[in-house]
């Protein structure tokens, strides 16, 4: 049923939306909500828009101190604490410690995550990009489920990207033991998998009012691209040799505001009460591609699957349970 449901409703908002409009009127004061990654980029602006609307933002950090000095400014209930994707036990900490406190857990937004960078390994050998932006982010929701669950109906964001259309998940070898490594098709792969990752929670924990929405955020620089070379940027026409950013590329990106509201929708939008698992762009439910699809837009098939979110949800319990 999930392709069948990837069509847009006509939210009212846009690609170039800001977050704080997305977010105006409402109130989430008594809400909880965590954000990864919530001190850089786009991260910065959910954790704005929500704690500027009432919520207690909590912001698991793998370098605490430049969190604390990124967030400085942003006025709200903000919290922060230290957590590594890469590292399991560091997840499963931060998560255990946080259901102690006896919170309910309004929204989970799993924005954190690296891309396109160098062959490395984390954890028990798993390749970085799927081990960080997908395990790592899948053992936090997991350990948050009773939190989660505390709440009367809670949201889950996963933070896809349009890279998913590169490629479908490496069913086997997906930590490249075998296959010659290729940084951008194992960012395709960690990409769909946060998409498949939200339907198979959607699909799992409906019966504990969790909703969970895939989303791209957009063409947006950030710090994101610390791994790729301006001869890199400029090959693929997001700049010029010369390092400075064509009016073409200006006026598609979006600003780390506009970057942020899709998934600031997501999480938070009463447009998309008894829906779930759909894969959003654009502050909307994504359209199902067709032949006629820009690269940069629309979900593609292998991300709307049941199947393959089922057969992810399993491959990746097994490699947790054995981590």
């Amino acid at each position: 049923m999930s392709a069948e449901n990837q069509k847009p409703i006509g939210s009212g908002y846009g690609a170039k939306t800001p977050a704080s409009e997305v977010v105006k009127g409402m109130d989430l004061s008594g809400k909880n909500v965590i954000v990864t990654g919530g001190y850089s980029g786009i991260g910065i602006e959910e954790v704005r828009a929500l704690a500027g609307v009432g919520a207690k933002v909590t912001v698991p950090a793998r370098r605490p101190e430049a969190a604390q000095e990124a967030l400085g400014g942003v006025d709200g209930d903000i919290e922060i604490a230290s957590m590594d994707l890469g590292d399991l036990a560091s997840v499963r900490k931060f998560a255990d410690d946080y259901v102690a406190t006896g919170r309910q857990l309004d929204i989970l937004i799993n924005n954190a995550g690296i891309m396109a960078c160098p062959l490395a390994r984390v954890g028990p050998g798993w390749e970085s990009q799927f081990g960080i932006n997908h395990l790592g982010h899948m053992a936090l929701a997991v350990s948050l489920l009773p939190a989660l669950q505390k709440a009367e109906t809670s949201r889950l964001v996963a933070l896809s990207s349009t890279a998913h259309i590169r490629g479908d998940v490496n069913w086997d070898d997906p930590h490249y033991e075998r296959t010659e490594y290729e940084k951008w098709n194992a960012y395709a792969q960690a990409k769909s998998a946060n998409a498949l990752f939200a339907l198979g929670a959607d699909r799992r924990w409906d019966q504990y009012g969790v909703t969970a929405f895939g989303v791209h955020p957009g063409g947006i620089f950030t710090p994101l691209q610390r791994h790729l070379t301006v001869e890199e940027m400029s090959a693929m026409g997001w700049m010029n040799p010369d390092g400075t950013i064509p009016d073409a590329i200006k006026a598609m990106f979006k600003t780390p505001e506009q970057g942020a509201s899709t998934a600031t929708w997501a999480a938070t939008s009463p447009q998309l009460e008894g829906r779930g698992g759909e894969y959003c762009e654009d502050c909307d439910i994504a359209q199902l591609a067709g032949p006629d699809s820009q690269r940069w837009h629309h979900a593609r098939e292998w991300i709307c699957d049941d199947g393959k979110a089922d057969r992810l949800w399993a491959m990746s319990e097994e490699m947790l349970a054995n981590a």
